[in-house]
């Protein structure tokens, strides 16, 4: 009779599954801000993931999570910004602000 290298498990075995972030770096650039109906947007500088949402807080907390939970990395856009999933180059008030934020670095 062979005896296991493990110990068996005990209890309660049920392991909640949580989606990974998106993001593979911590320099991740996220904005946010409001579109043309004034709904919040999130988006990752080059259009990796993004949403719509009912006010600030939840933009936030989403970009949180998808960035690692590195608020330095979310920059509020004080211009329209509108939600592009289509993975073409960033629109040019992304564009801006992203070379503005490289600067100020």
């Amino acid at each position: 009779m062979q005896r296991s290298a493990t110990p068996p498990l005990k209890g309660n075995t049920n392991v909640k599954l949580v989606e990974p972030p998106s993001c593979s770096s911590p320099s991740t650039i996220v904005f946010i801000g409001r579109n043309s109906r004034g709904q919040w947007v999130a988006q990752e500088q080059n259009g990796l993931f993004g949403g719509l949402f009912v006010n600030r807080a939840q933009a936030v907390k989403y970009a949180l999570f998808e960035n690692g939970h590195h608020p330095e990395t979310i920059i509020e856009l004080s211009r329209g910004i509108e939600l592009d999933m289509s993975g073409n180059k960033p629109a040019p008030a992304i564009a801006f602000a992203t070379s503005a934020a490289r600067r100020a670095r």
